[in-house]
């Protein structure tokens, strides 16, 4: 047996080896979450008629209750696009803040993504009620919970693209004396525009869906409804709420991938 042949099965027995660990781990830490959680598919089946009975009260929708939630699901909409329009303002400085190659400072990039960080495990209806406690019920804390969601969404995926654009366009410039401003407009700034676009639309598809839950806290929009329907159990009014959530949804999604598509 070859020295080459060794090494192949040796390689060949480690990879197997490592696998089987991470499938043993895998198992045990699904297992020691359901003990812990106490899920049981018992449970589950049993609950399977209540819930049939409750989709059954949802049917048929309440076609007539769309004029009343027409301005409401366009003030959701109205949130999700200012949040967004503001929040991937704000997000650029920050990305550029917490790139390494742009900032050029751990002492810089470190602090920022940690706060960034920190901003980003903060849930959005979280921050909305935070908001409502101290603006109190309106539109506004939900314009504000879409900004600080659109922020730690947009300068994430951004501070990562900068941290991979092709260095050699920004060496050219700082051999030729540019300032730091020059740098980043003409050397930073073309690479990663498209990116930036797409991930705006993004966070702009991911906004609608949450704006349309912040109700539930009292920020204003479409959440307030659902909140008051499923209170009173007017199921067949939630129902139309889900529907005419879901056509706004699917148009926007459709929308911003045709344009995502344009920009890649």
């Amino acid at each position: 047996m070859t020295p080459r042949k060794d090494y192949t099965e040796m390689l060949n027995h480690k990879m197997s080896l490592k696998t089987t660990m991470t499938i043993v781990l895998l198992l045990f830490l699904v297992f020691w979450s359901i003990s812990y959680t106490g899920f049981s598919f018992g449970d589950l089946i049993y609950g399977l008629p209540q819930i049939g009975s409750l989709f059954g009260q949802m049917f048929p929708p309440d076609w007539s209750y769309i004029s009343q939630i027409l301005n409401p699901m366009l003030d959701t909409i109205r949130m999700a696009i200012v949040g967004t329009f503001i929040g991937s303002i704000i997000a650029v400085p920050i990305a550029l803040l917490c790139a390494k190659n742009i900032s050029r400072s751990k002492w810089i990039a470190l602090p920022a993504r940690f706060i960034l960080n920190i901003v980003r495990t903060i849930p959005d209806l979280l921050l909305a009620a935070i908001f409502v406690a101290v603006f109190g019920i309106g539109q506004i804390p939900g314009v504000l919970a879409v900004i600080i969601l659109t922020i730690s969404i947009v300068a994430k995926l951004l501070y990562e693209v900068l941290e991979a654009i092709e260095p050699g366009p920004l060496e050219a410039m700082t051999a030729v004396g540019a300032n730091k401003t020059k740098w980043i407009v003409f050397g930073v700034v073309p690479q990663a525009l498209a990116s930036y676009f797409s991930y705006v639309l993004f966070a702009f598809e991911i906004n609608i869906r949450a704006a349309a839950v912040l109700g539930l806290v009292g920020a204003g929009g479409i959440g307030l409804f659902y909140d008051q329907t499923l209170g009173l159990f007017q199921y067949d009014r939630t129902a139309m709420i889900i529907l005419f959530t879901l056509v706004i949804v699917v148009i926007i999604d459709y929308i911003s991938s045709k344009v995502r598509e344009q920009l890649t």
